[in-house]
């Protein structure tokens, strides 16, 4: 039997290699995962020519996925230093790669990626549009954009996100409603950039049958932008966030009527009291289709931190039913993450996900944890290293301030609750001084 994309195979009832894949890194059966991509609450981003792509699931029922985006700059032009960071993230177990370049002949690197990289491959198509043609936004035409999008695929991209959701509607509704913080979403700006310029509809929206077409031919995973998220707290769950995420709860059934996949991707910045609410919302309007959010970041004020409150939002997000975190560094408002920025980010986006999928009672999620709790009982410290997210520097901590005794840590010496209690039970003699 032949199928088209990761969907029409699922709903066919054939089971595929990746889904086989998915299956067994998640503890489920075969048979779960290909019911949950036919009914697209799962999503598979395995473009067809990407060969040595790892492949990974996406969904709430499963465990919660990391991304980390890279990519060039005016200011910050070497592809080699990205290079680096995308083999450091790759490396600390993140699923997904998004290449945000934004300067220079993009397509090399990107190529370089999907030949390389196992890990699953994203862009932003609108982004290369002006670098690709070396024109201005303004001199760009519709057919120019969805040319983007054909050659994204062709290069093997497993999904892209596109700011479909906003319309004509949305300028006047920006305009109105005066939002603190307007778009800051950079495709949305640009999208709408664009409709103010040329006075044309928004052309991922205008032509979203076309881009289905794209889609579907090269199995490419649609990641339906989030033009108006909050970009501060006082803009959270307003009426422009809202109105668009209704219309990407149509653009889904639309996609998933191709047998495209679709992820939809959410806020931003957010009060920590309304993140639940959102989570529920989309997943009624979007009928269960994957959330993949950017923090959500819960509070305005932390630059140079940014890796902390998104993770707290993360965290909750995940637990109320978001699939994928989008990593958030310590450079986030301030520069281009370098290696420890992304290193950072990363750590930050794993720890609120494993937290997450432990509350969520995902198979297995907690078995290290329970090694973990063994091992320190034990004073075991190998056996902690083996267990810990990063061993590293755990490693570099103890190391740095190592203790007179190696039963103990430079913190509590003999004064080790463990250690006491380990020897009171078997029955010992507790020396403190």
């Amino acid at each position: 039997m032949s199928y088209t994309t990761q969907m029409d195979a699922a709903r066919q009832g054939i089971i595929t290699p990746q889904m086989e894949a998915v299956a067994k890194k998640e503890y489920r059966t075969p048979e779960e995962i290909r019911a949950w991509v036919a009914e697209g609450k799962v999503a598979i981003c395995a473009n067809k020519k990407h060969t040595c792509l790892d492949p990974n699931g996406v969904g709430s029922m499963l465990r919660t996925k990391i991304n980390v985006n890279l990519g060039v700059s005016r200011d910050c032009k070497d592809y080699d230093i990205e290079m680096k960071k995308v083999m450091e993230a790759v490396h600390m177990g993140a699923e997904a790669i998004m290449d945000l370049s934004s300067h220079g002949n993009t397509q090399p690197f990107r190529q370089k990626l999907t030949a390389e990289c196992p890990a699953m491959i994203g862009t932003v198509p609108v982004y290369d549009s002006v670098i690709h043609y070396q024109r201005d936004l303004a001199e760009l035409s519709a057919k120019d954009f969805i040319d983007v999008i054909r050659l994204h695929a062709e290069d093997g991209v497993d999904f892209v996100t596109l700011h479909c959701g906003i319309t004509r509607k949305t300028i006047e509704q920006i305009r109105k409603h005066k939002r603190k913080m307007n778009i800051v979403s950079r495709g949305g700006s640009l999208v709408f950039a664009w409709m103010s310029m040329t006075g044309n509809e928004n052309p991922f929206y205008e032509y979203f049958d076309e881009i289905l077409e794209i889609c579907r031919e090269h199995d490419v995973t649609i990641s339906l932008g989030d033009a108006c998220r909050p970009g501060c707290l006082a803009d959270g769950s307003d009426v422009c966030q809202i109105e668009e995420l209704v219309r990407l709860g149509e653009l889904t059934k639309r996609a998933w009527a191709r047998d495209v996949q679709v992820m939809v991707e959410g806020p931003g910045h957010m009060p920590m009291d309304q993140i639940a609410a959102n989570m529920k919302l989309q997943q009624t309007i979007c009928m269960g289709a994957p959330f993949y959010v950017l923090g959500p970041i819960v509070t305005d004020i932390a630059p140079g931190y940014d890796h902390i409150t998104s993770a707290i939002g993360g965290a909750i997000a995940a637990a109320s039913g978001a699939a994928f975190l989008c990593y958030v560094t310590p450079a986030e408002h301030l520069a281009l993450p370098n290696v420890e920025d992304v290193k950072q980010g990363i750590m930050a986006s794993k720890i609120a996900a494993h937290a997450a999928d432990i509350a969520k009672g995902i198979p297995h999620a907690r078995d290290i944890d329970d090694r973990m709790a063994d091992a320190r009982r034990a004073l075991d410290w190998e056996g902690q290293w083996a267990c810990a997210m990063d061993p590293e520097t755990a490693k570099a901590i103890r190391a740095d301030r190592s203790p007179e005794h190696d039963d103990t840590c430079s913190m509590c010496g003999k004064f080790c609750a463990v250690r006491s209690m380990n020897k009171a039970l078997a029955g010992e003699y507790i020396d403190i001084l």
